[in-house]
């Protein structure tokens, strides 16, 4: 038996979530990797699942929880042998398989990761898909030529999962860091992590009738989407480039075509859900090497399973600052 957080919904459409115990035998069949999980995290993604919101889930019961990291505990797969320590994210686990809210959870060999030396499985939770998405980010926007010394680079949902990791990777590479918040008491937080500009999210949120505004950003990471990625593009140099890498604030962008054509300026998409296997291995690499441990440990706040549905519903309202590791056998 092993304890999982359960996400069902009624003959009426009420979907509830709450923790239950569970026997092996309902893992998944098709996976050919067994973990023993020790820590998850919370992501947007994981707060549309335990709430049944956006129609990720598409079969009840389920078990959500996009990320996990522990220990093979069975594997018919020779990459991986009983004792290693794993990290998964991504490949729709937690949404369309089920995920790491539970003690125990089977998946395919595919999708996994050995643990980077360096981190612990705790930590590796700390960074998540989170901390992995913002590490893509950051690479794209050094593959497009960014260096540290061409000006000031924007992070918007800079308070956010993403936006804290990608604002400590971005200082602790020499980077100056201007954060958008809409939330003006996460702000020495954010001077914590290294930003040294805070820029008030009303400042950005409103699309101008000037498609081009002055040359402000030499890069930026966009949590945000929607208005404000439609304002920011108009507002990047020469020649820079923007990682898009979310869309809390919409998914329509309501912008011309005019910053790419007169300045050059390049929209990076990023996903972090089927990335292979050579990208993220290079990506946690990184992560070891550029992120600054100490203040990872000042972005988390620690749950067990148990405060999950509570959590699911406050990173959907925005109200969840930084990362959140969960200890499922807490």
């Amino acid at each position: 038996m092993f304890k999982a957080l359960v996400v069902d919904k009624s003959e009426e459409g009420v979907v509830r979530s709450e923790v239950k115990e569970l026997e092996n035998n309902s893992l998944p069949v098709d996976g050919n990797v067994t973990v023993a999980v020790e820590y998850s995290t919370v992501n947007y993604k994981d707060g549309l699942c335990i709430t049944g919101n956006g129609g990720l889930v598409r079969n009840y019961p389920h078990v959500p929880g996009i990320d996990f990291a522990g220990t093979v505990e069975e594997s018919d797969d020779d990459r991986y042998k009983v004792g290693d320590k794993v990290v998964l994210t991504g490949w729709r686990v937690g949404e369309a398989w089920w995920g790491g809210y539970a003690q125990k959870a089977r998946v395919k060999a595919d999708w996994l990761v050995p643990l980077p030396d360096g981190l612990s499985t705790k930590q590796a939770m700390a960074v998540g898909t989170a901390g992995f998405t913002a590490m893509l980010a950051v690479m794209a926007l050094e593959d497009h030529g960014l260096k540290p010394d061409q000006g000031d680079v924007l992070v918007t949902g800079a308070a956010g999962g993403v936006g804290s990791i990608a604002t400590s990777i971005l200082a602790s590479l020499g980077y100056s860091v201007a954060g958008v918040t809409g939330r003006p008491d996460t702000a020495d937080y954010l001077k914590e992590l290294g930003a040294s500009r805070i820029v008030a999210r009303d400042e950005l949120n409103e699309v101008v009738k000037r498609p081009l505004e002055s040359e402000t950003w030499a890069g930026c990471v966009d949590a945000v989407g929607g208005a404000m990625l439609a304002r920011v593009l108009g507002q990047m140099k020469y020649g820079a480039s923007v990682s898009a890498v979310g869309l809390a604030g919409g998914a329509a962008l309501p912008a011309t075509v005019i910053p790419f054509l007169l300045r050059g300026v390049n929209l990076l998409g990023i996903d972090s859900v089927m990335q292979p296997f050579v990208n993220r291995q290079r990506a946690w690499q990184r992560v070891v090497s550029d992120l600054p441990l100490g203040k990872l440990e000042k972005m988390v706040q620690h749950a067990t399973l148990n405060d999950l549905p509570d959590l699911g519903a406050a990173i959907l309202k925005g109200a969840v600052q930084g990362r959140v590791v969960v200890d499922v056998n807490g």
